[in-house]
């Protein structure tokens, strides 16, 4: 190992376990327990949004046994498996999660502090350790259901196997275990894998003459990874029939953050489909639609591969300023939340609210740069640690940028950051000439840094209108609305936020206020299908059936394969008597969803009132076949029978239409009339009360029921 002449950062002698490593773990836990015990009383505390739904439900069907799965990987598998792990060991309570995650972020801080103690002394070691156990977002991500625990975990220990492997000397099977941690990684982050590539990169390069060497520890280092990532890639040949290392979402990744439309942040393949529930199905549907024909799922990654690349061939003036946006991004103080920010949570946390006032990204960035010039007379011994990161900046810039994208490069700078405040005071004794023109260097870096991108009070807005989300699914409108309407207050741009809001007004009745919402959000995003379909569905129940059918028009044109956007654009044209369209319509949907058994039973009706008996009879039986259970469906299918005079078949259908939904009035009056027709006037009677009781304005139906009762006397 070369040392600085002055003296700076010589590598530490480790003992085996000092006492300084046990004292960070527990005082980092205290911090994370402290935290957790206050968020807890926060309203969104139990709620699961966006990521940590899907891999909420994934972790359940893993703790049910479900070990294997049937597709091939679309989201990074290592969190989930984790979660279906804990699940099934100690239940599914968020508490006991989070807990399990604050003792995995406690063991990151120690191992981070270990790595820096060989690397440079044990004052950065003791400083790299506390740094991570008080940094901001760190405290964050470890108490959220979200994969940046394991992120932070997995890299700490890398480093730590890197710290050791690089200062001392080991055995060449000791990068075997480095291996195995950087694939569990990559199953957590896949574009850790970046990591791979650059220590192979300084393996081969760096002391070329020891060749032989070097070969030898990188094929140790390959085998590791082997060992981790081949059964997943065994696993997906297995289930989805195609070779995947890891998932196969890069070319949609890759697109979304290279397009015309990219903005640097994370934006869904289609407007207000950020739920990781609808991106493997977005990137299938469109790469399809677009080539006509099915898609495997490699396929798919290729075709939005190609099309990111096609964008960097033609627009190359674009991509470069588009790219030097996300350079700044990453280096930017914002943390750039996309289901939960940060300001939220400290809301309730002392612990964190204190950290994210003075211990931020905006101070980390510019002290790691101080401490890169601190030991930049050891850079030939640190270039390992110098490649990792920019490596990952790289991969960074080549897709989007989020906070917890970006956290993984944080372990990398508190290692220099306490490096050089470990040794600020030699610092000192450097020439003036030297200490000046660092501190400018890092000054200038801190401004760079701190330079207002985006507002993080603004982030707010981002868990205000995702907790409303929940609570309207839940049913609590109000409590929903009342966010909605916070959320708009601090970003007036938010377009799928007054959708949201036009939602929930509509399910409280407010139809007029709904249309206005709806209104404003298509106007910020006139090509949100979902949104035409939602304004389209209140003007239907206002009785506003051409304007209705103009939205799902407009709808079906963003989204052809909008299935209920077709069959309501049928209800409203079979409203208005254009019944070979609305027909026409109700056949695409059933096509789009097979399933769907409202557009086979109102298709059914179509063909009824046509005189087309038998077609609708066979419509109706197919729809029970799918749902049984199906009332109305029933009930049409029994008005289909008796008008073909088979009474028997034609009761037994209203009775179980009756047996599933007794409150349905025409139900009771059709097997009333059936009844009456086979002369049982005394259950006719009994169901035409039924009838008009359920249904007191229904004239016709009181006067069967006198009809019956005169019949009988």
């Amino acid at each position: 190992m070369r040392e600085s002449s002055a003296g700076l950062n010589r590598p530490a002698q480790p003992e085996r376990f000092p006492p300084f490593l046990a004292a960070i773990f527990f005082i980092s836990l205290a911090v994370r327990l402290v935290h957790l015990s206050q968020i807890r009383r926060a309203p969104f505390f139990s709620l699961l949004m966006g990521d940590a739904q899907s891999y909420h439900a994934w972790a359940q069907q893993i703790a049910a046994g479900d070990w294997i799965g049937s597709e091939v990987f679309y989201q990074a598998p290592l969190y989930p498996y984790f979660l279906g792990l804990v699940y099934a060991l100690l239940g599914e309570a968020p508490m006991t999660v989070r807990l399990c995650q604050a003792v995995i972020g406690s063991l990151a801080c120690v191992l981070l502090a270990f790595a820096a103690w060989r690397l440079f002394s044990k004052p950065a070691g003791i400083a790299a350790g506390l740094m991570l156990a008080f940094y901001a977002p760190a405290i964050f991500f470890d108490g959220l259901i979200q994969k940046s625990v394991l992120d932070a975990f997995l890299l700490c220990l890398a480093l730590a196997l890197i710290s050791r492997l690089v200062v001392h000397q080991a055995r060449p099977s000791s990068w075997l275990w480095l291996g195995v941690t950087l694939g569990c990684l990559t199953l957590s982050r896949e574009n850790a894998a970046v990591f791979v590539a650059a220590i192979l990169v300084w393996l081969l390069w760096d002391r070329r003459h020891l060749v032989t060497d070097r070969m030898v520890q990188a094929a140790w280092l390959l085998a590791g990874l082997a060992i981790v990532l081949l059964p997943v890639a065994a696993r997906n040949k297995l289930v989805g029939g195609e070779f995947h290392l890891t998932t196969s979402q890069f070319g949609p990744n890759f697109y979304i953050g290279n397009n015309e439309t990219a903005t640097g942040v994370y934006q869904p393949l289609r407007f207000g489909h950020g739920d990781p529930r609808y991106e493997r199905q977005d990137a299938t549907e469109l790469a399809e639609q677009a080539t006509g024909r099915a898609m495997t799922s490699g396929e798919v990654s290729r075709y939005w591969t190609w099309r990111a690349l096609d964008y960097i061939r033609t627009r190359p003036g674009d991509w470069l300023e588009l790219t030097g946006r996300k350079t700044m991004l990453v280096w930017n103080v914002a943390e750039l939340a996309d289901t939960e920010d940060e300001l939220s949570y400290a809301d309730w946390s002392v612990a964190l609210r204190g950290a994210s006032r003075v211990w931020h990204f905006g101070i980390l960035a510019p002290l790691a740069l101080f401490g890169i010039w601190a030991t930049w007379s050891r850079r030939a011994d640190l270039a390992l640690l110098y490649l990792l990161p920019a490596a990952y900046v790289l991969s960074l810039v080549a897709f989007a940028i989020m906070a917890r994208y970006r956290y993984p490069l944080v372990p990398f700078l508190i290692l220099f950051a306490s490096a050089g405040v470990a040794n600020f005071g030699r610092l000192l004794q450097v020439t003036p000439r030297r200490l000046i023109s660092g501190l400018v260097v890092v000054t200038v870096f801190a401004v760079f840094c701190n330079w207002p991108m985006y507002s993080m009070a603004e982030m707010r807005s981002i868990t205000e209108a995702n907790v409303g989300t929940e609570l309207q699914a839940q049913g609590k409108f109000d409590e929903a609305i009342a966010l909605y309407r916070a959320a708009l207050v601090r970003d007036p741009q938010d377009a799928l936020t007054y959708s949201n809001l036009g939602t929930a007004l509509a399910a409280k009745g407010q139809l007029d206020e709904a249309i206005v919402q709806y209104r404003r959000a298509l106007d910020l995003a006139p090509n949100d299908a979902d949104n035409h379909y939602n304004l389209g569905n209140t003007l239907m129940t206002q009785g506003k059936l051409v304007d209705a059918a103009g939205q799902f028009r407009d709808a079906l044109r963003i989204d052809p394969r909008l299935a209920e956007a077709h069959l309501n654009l049928g209800n409203a044209l079979a409203a208005l008597g254009e019944s070979g369209e609305a027909a026409a319509h109700y056949r695409q949907a059933v096509e789009l969803k097979p399933d769907m058994v409202e557009a086979i039973n109102n298709l059914g009706q179509l063909l009824a009132q046509q005189g087309r008996l038998d077609e609708a009879t066979a419509l109706f039986r197919r729809a029970l076949a799918i749902d049984p259970d199906s009332a109305n469906v029933h009930n049409e299918l029994g008005v289909m029978l008796a008008q073909q005079n088979e009474l028997d078949d034609a009761i037994n259908h209203f009775r179980q239409a009756i047996r599933v939904e007794p409150e349905l009035a025409e139900a009771h009056g059709n097997l009333a009339t059936a009844l009456q027709l086979q002369g049982k006037l005394d259950e006719a009677i009994q169901h035409y009360q039924e009838a008009t009781r359920l249904a007191p304005e229904n004239q016709e139906m009181e006067r069967r029921l006198r009809a019956a009762r005169a019949a009988g006397k």
